[in-house]
C-alpha cells in the first residue's frame, strides 16, 4: 500500500503482523471472496478503530461489498481483511450475506419439453 504516493517502509509480512496483533488468521471457509458484507443497521465506527477498521467502515457504508472487493480496495491481503472482517462481524457491526449456492442445472427432459414447446409454436 502506498501513502502519499510513497511505498510503506516496512515490508508486507510486517505490516499484516501489526494490523492482525499477531493473531491466527481466519479459514477461507469463514469468509469466503465472493461474501458479501455491509455495515449493520444502526451501527457506528468503533471509537478506537484502527485505520484498516475506518477503510473498511469507510467502503462497506455504501452498500455490500465482497471480501474479495474490500481487501483489493485496501491493497491488503485478503488473510488479513478476512480477520479485521470477523472482528467486526462477531461485534455485531457488520452483517454478511453468504455467497449463494451453486446452481444446479436443470432437468435435460425439461429442457427437452421447452425446445418441442417452442420449435411447434414457432416452426
Amino acid at each position: 500500500m502506498t501513502v502519499g504516493g510513497e511505498e510503506q517502509l516496512t515490508g508486507g509480512f510486517i505490516r499484516s503482523y501489526v494490523i492482525t496483533g499477531g493473531r491466527e488468521l481466519p479459514d477461507a471457509d469463514d469468509l469466503s471472496l465472493i461474501t458479501l458484507v455491509t455495515i449493520g443497521p444502526g451501527q457506528e465506527l468503533p471509537g478506537l478503530a484502527s485505520p484498516e477498521t475506518r477503510a473498511i467502515w469507510e467502503l462497506c457504508s455504501g452498500g455490500y461489498l465482497s471480501v474479495a472487493e474490500v481487501a483489493a480496495r485496501l491493497e491488503l491481503p485478503v488473510g488479513v481483511v478476512r480477520l479485521l472482517l470477523t472482528d467486526l462481524i462477531r461485534e455485531g457491526r457488520l452483517l454478511r450475506r453468504s455467497a449463494p449456492p451453486p446452481a444446479q442445472a436443470p432437468d435435460p427432459r425439461l429442457l427437452e419439453k421447452v425446445l418441442h414447446g417452442l420449435q411447434r409454436r414457432f416452426a
